[in-house]
């Protein structure tokens, strides 16, 4: 027998044992049946305790007009009814109490499915977060490197305004060489703002979908927890629900499968972000490379004028 049916049932008996004892049923209190019984709940043995006052009192007005013989059996056939109700309501209560501890179990393993997904999440936004400190990185140093550039600009552009001097040949074929080199640089400068404007696309990209993933998540939890209390609350209808939670375990573990998929294509667009901060130190290296040779053409250029006028002057 469940614990609400055998609660009602013992609430019965009490009142019955009260009434033998000498007290009158109007007298009896759920104070007193709880006193006497000591269990359930207060609500369970007040809505039973004035069931139980009703059929006294129908009996009483029954007994009261009809023939003793008749009242007698009468209150045997009811007596057998109510019986048999019980038995029927126990029987039923413990139905539904297996049914509402199964769909809780299904709640449960819901909300784990939901705590694993949102685990995956933080994992792959652990990674971006990662990617995205790296290319900050790279970003940094390739700032510094613009700057050296830009210093080496003024200096290479300071050393031409001293050759004014020397000859203007030597001055056409240093403006000649610098005008080249910043034409270069800027080509570079506009090809890899480009790819820095790609990069960063890529990015928000990713962690709007990132955002997405992690509504949803949030979403299919809150209706998980949202399902748990129609099954508490609604014990009728568990049956219904439970075809209904059984579609809501297909659905989630479709999207679980989406959100794994969309995890490994964030994975190789980082791997390809990697790769573009490779390509981009390359070319850092190369520039300076060839920024380093110019200089050296330059020097090699202005070392023979500066030479001659002090041969001339001999």
């Amino acid at each position: 027998m469940s614990r609400i049916s055998d609660t009602r049932f013992r609430t019965r008996d009490a009142a019955a044992r009260l009434v033998a004892a000498g007290r009158l049923p109007h007298e009896l209190t759920v104070d007193l049946i709880y006193a006497a019984i000591r269990q359930g709940s207060r609500t369970t043995i007040n809505d039973e305790l004035k069931l139980w006052k009703d059929e006294q009192a129908r009996n009483d007005a029954l007994s009261a007009a009809l023939p003793p013989a008749v009242a007698s059996a009468m209150l045997s056939v009811w007596a057998v009814a109510v019986e048999q109700g019980e038995q029927v309501f126990a029987q039923r209560g413990d139905e539904l109490e297996t049914e509402a501890a199964a769909a809780t179990t299904r709640a449960g393993a819901l909300e784990t499915a939901n705590a694993e997904l949102q685990a995956e999440v933080r994992t792959v936004r652990a990674q971006l977060d990662d990617q995205q400190a790296r290319l900050s990185a790279a970003l940094a140093e390739l700032a510094r490197v613009q700057a050296g550039r830009d210093t080496a600009i003024r200096q290479a552009e300071a050393a031409a305004a001293e050759r004014d001097a020397v000859r203007t040949q030597s001055e056409q074929a240093l403006r000649d060489a610098q005008a080249a080199h910043v034409h270069e640089l800027e080509a570079r400068q506009a090809a890899q703002a480009d790819r820095e404007a790609t990069l960063r696309e890529q990015v928000d990209q990713a962690t709007a979908r990132l955002e997405g993933v992690q509504k949803r998540v949030m979403l299919q939890t809150e209706e998980a927890r949202d399902a748990q209390r129609r099954a508490e609350a609604a014990l009728s209808k568990t049956q219904q629900r439970n075809e209904q939670l059984a579609g809501d375990v297909q659905r989630l573990s479709a999207e679980a499968a989406e959100h794994r998929r969309s995890a490994g294509r964030h994975e190789e667009q980082l791997a390809s972000v990697t790769g573009e901060a490779r390509e981009l130190r390359r070319e850092r290296d190369s520039l300076a490379q060839q920024f380093a040779s110019l200089q050296g053409e330059l020097k090699a250029r202005v070392e023979p004028v500066v030479a001659r006028p002090t041969k001339r002057s001999r």
